[in-house]
């Protein structure tokens, strides 16, 4: 199962994406502003929160072969709304039209207090992302691959509640895209166990 991994910076990034067509520019900019708004965010291994919108970036363009300049930016901003001060406003006004629109679809609504009401609400997230765009699925899919990847570096209660919630939600959006459905088809058996 292929890990991606290899961008934990901006310039790690930028230094492999160099190679390519794609607008750089923009996506340093959207990078940038990922770091604004998430600030001192971290992952829960400890890391910080970039290396994360950098996985799903990687995913994307190494992975998937992704080239959309606001799917790209939008992979790296798919969290601000959910997890930081900004509005899909703010995205709108730094990014465009589309990749607020790409950004709101994959944003997870406030949930109610308590652990039944915040799981009802995210299986309901789950849900409506069947009606979304391609590309906000593409989005969504990458930023999964980045949370999936290791797993088991994850609590075993975690592991086999986030497991489930993969194979029943996330890996069939994957079914239309034959780069994520492959990726998922092994990660699925790699992590069988947890069943």
């Amino acid at each position: 199962m292929e890990v991606f991994d290899r961008w934990r910076t901006w310039d790690d990034a930028r230094a492999d994406l160099a190679a390519t067509a794609l607008d750089t520019d923009r996506l340093g900019r959207a990078a940038a502003a990922a770091v604004r708004w998430h600030g001192d965010q971290r992952r829960p291994t400890g890391a910080p929160y970039l290396e994360h919108l950098l996985e799903a970036l990687e995913v994307l363009v190494r992975g998937a072969g992704e080239t959309d300049p606001d799917v790209l930016a939008a992979v790296l901003l798919h969290d601000v709304v959910e997890d930081t001060p900004a509005t899909v406003a703010d995205v709108e006004a730094g990014f465009g039209p589309r990749v607020a629109e790409l950004v709101d679809w994959v944003t997870k609504p406030p949930a109610g207090a308590g652990r039944q009401a915040k799981r009802a609400a995210k299986s309901a997230y789950l849900r409506r992302l069947r009606d979304a765009p391609r590309d906000a699925v593409r989005v969504k899919l990458a930023d999964r691959v980045s949370n999936v990847q290791t797993l088991d570096r994850m609590p075993p209660d975690f592991q086999r509640r986030y497991y489930a919630e993969t194979l029943t939600y996330i890996v069939p959006l994957a079914e239309g895209e034959p780069w994520f459905a492959s990726w998922y088809a092994v990660w699925r058996k790699r992590y069988a166990h947890l069943l």
